[in-house]
């Protein structure tokens, strides 16, 4: 018995009712016009019936036993089954281009950081999903995410996946949450910047805890992520609130002058622009219509509140670029000698193969990566 119950056929298609009453009408040699006659129904609402746009009602079904002599709970069934099958079509359907979906998210990688759970079955799997992204189907991904405004820097060498990126930026939106903070005062945010800039020559487990404690008190929670693939990404800012502001950075890059130079570029968007954009800021350079006029105002302001301008080209003319060189210019302005390397390296006075062990690497332990 349960044997074939499980094993039930269950057609690919359905038969449509008003399929079956054309053919019914057919051998009995009467048209729709002598049907709608004999039913008190219009001729228009028959021609429905049989395309399918409208379904067969208990009402029509008793006019059509009483016409055509075929029992009213015939119809019904008619009717009934094909909607049920239709509706299993349909979902099959849907489930299918769902899954298709699900192709394009990063599941080992989410699985591994442990954001969410593992499962075999690609249809819980799909579910698991959409619980982490907090929707009720792939349709309000659509919605939820796609249609953001997004300013970032492009990279053509690199294919991005949306469903990727805002995988990485829902789990910085879900780690945000759990970080109190005091409604935003911008204020209490510059001068905030001012004491994080000190923290730049400690190392990760030394700067993140007092970096995040500063930041909260001004109303920006401050949130490491691990990056995907296919996003490409190195950090991120928006607005959860007009009181709460989030700066996401990634692990994608370990040197401290990345890192560094990524948070006060933030920080720039956060002091500088609208609390509608959100700003997702790629590893490489380029173009692909985004606002780079907002893009060059935070790098703008990351390179001044690194390093003094003025000192810094005054270091640049007097031509002294050796390594205890740079070591006490860093001393002196009060940085990490990394993040002088890389802004010379950037300005191309200084060779990208050269001083780079002045840097610092961060070794990420397991409860940030997570």
């Amino acid at each position: 018995m349960g044997d074939s119950v499980k094993n039930q056929y269950e057609p690919n298609y359905a038969i449509l009712p008003g399929e079956v009453l054309s053919n019914e009408l057919e051998l009995r040699d009467m048209s729709q016009q002598e049907l709608s006659k004999r039913t008190g129904l219009s001729a228009k609402h028959i021609v429905s019936i049989v395309k399918g746009k409208a379904p067969i009602t208990p009402e029509t079904a008793i006019k059509l036993e009483r016409a055509i002599g075929m029992p009213a709970n015939y119809w019904l069934n008619l009717e009934s089954n094909y909607q049920e099958i239709r509706a299993r079509l349909d979902e099959e359907e849907k489930l299918e281009a769902d899954l298709q979906w699900l192709k394009r998210i990063p599941v080992n990688e989410m699985v591994k950081f442990d954001w969410i759970k593992r499962h075999k079955d690609r249809t819980n799997q799909l579910r698991e999903v959409l619980r982490f992204f907090g929707i009720a189907s792939v349709g309000q991904w659509e919605d939820m995410w796609p249609r953001l405004s997004i300013a970032y820097r492009q990279s053509s060498r690199y294919k991005v996946y949306p469903e990727a990126v805002s995988a990485w930026l829902r789990k910085g939106e879900l780690d945000a949450a759990s970080i109190h903070c005091a409604p935003y005062n911008k204020q209490k945010f510059r001068q905030a910047l001012d004491e994080i800039r000190a923290l730049t020559d400690m190392t990760p487990d030394e700067f993140v805890s007092k970096m995040q404690a500063l930041c909260a008190e001004a109303g920006v929670a401050v949130v490491f992520v691990p990056s995907l693939p296919k996003t490409g990404v190195s950090g991120a800012t928006r607005w959860v609130h007009s009181n709460k502001a989030v700066i996401q950075l990634s692990l994608r890059y370990r040197s401290n002058d990345h890192l560094w130079f990524t948070f006060f570029h933030e920080a720039g968007h956060i002091l500088l622009h609208g609390k509608k954009d959100l700003f997702i800021e790629r590893t490489d350079k380029g173009s692909n219509g985004l606002n780079e006029e907002k893009e060059a105002e935070a790098n703008h302001f990351a390179q001044n509140e690194l390093i003094p301008p003025r000192a810094l080209e005054k270091f640049i003319h007097n031509g002294a670029l050796t390594k205890a060189d740079i070591c006490s210019f860093a001393k002196q302005v009060g940085i990490a000698p990394g993040i002088v390397v890389g802004q010379l390296q950037h300005r191309r006075v200084l060779d990208y193969q050269f001083c780079n062990d002045l840097k610092q690497f961060y070794k990420w332990d397991h409860e940030l990566r997570s």
